[in-house]
């Protein structure tokens, strides 16, 4: 990766491919449809749906329904990983586990409520509790006032989830390499040990190798 932007509107993404040397793009988007993009545009694409071509075999029974960031999350992780079984774990909006067996089938995974969501929830969803913060250096484990206890049991829900979800993993599935990537991937860098990466850009090298893969073919 050289370089990574954050824009707001198709015609800054427009002024920006203008500036750039690239030889092939892809696009990814849950706002935007193809015929959309191909009007709003001035450059050619792939663009990446279910039916856009996979370096790995896709065994989701609902593949029209699967988030295309999920398997871009496991092929970025087969560019870390080249043999062998692994895990992804994305902290983004939802937490969401990820499974690529030793032959490069993604088999599926798990979908959980993700930081934010569930700390909008404690607040909505009741009567007198606060809207709190995620407790980004760690939070007791005995909290000893309302909202040091909403935090711990934050805090340690979240950390015993994804750590008691690898375990199980790791205990059926022999050298599992294991990635966590999201926005949220940050707060959980301490777990940064073999065979556990934290690659928070992980989805962008799935979709680089994604593209990479199709723009082969097309040429093959």
């Amino acid at each position: 990766m050289l370089a990574d932007w954050s824009l707001m509107e198709l015609s800054e993404l427009n002024r920006l491919a203008g500036q750039l040397d690239v030889d092939q793009v892809l696009i990814s988007s849950v706002k935007w449809g193809r015929e959309e993009l191909e009007q709003a545009l001035d450059f050619a694409f792939v663009y990446f749906d279910y039916e856009t071509l996979l370096p790995v075999e896709n065994r989701y029974e609902t593949p029209f329904t699967l988030g295309l960031d999920r398997i871009a999350a496991v092929i970025g992780a087969r560019c870390f990983q080249e043999v062998g079984p692994v895990l992804v774990v994305d902290l983004g909006t939802c937490i969401t586990f990820e499974f690529l067996d030793s032959n490069n089938a993604y088999l599926g995974g798990a979908i959980s409520p993700g930081i934010q969501m569930r700390l909008e929830a404690m607040h909505r969803q009741t009567a007198r509790l606060p809207l709190v913060s995620w407790p980004e250096a760690g939070a007791p484990l005995i909290g000893q006032n309302t909202i040091a206890c909403m935090q711990s049991g934050m805090y340690h829900g979240v950390q015993h989830e994804v750590l008691g979800t690898i375990q199980t993993y790791q205990k059926r599935f022999e050298n599992l390499g294991v990635y966590i990537c999201g926005g949220d991937a940050k707060y959980f860098e301490s777990l940064t040990k073999d065979p556990i990466f934290v690659i928070p850009n992980l989805v962008l090298f799935g979709l680089n190798r994604i593209l990479t893969y199709n723009v082969e073919k097309l040429h093959a």
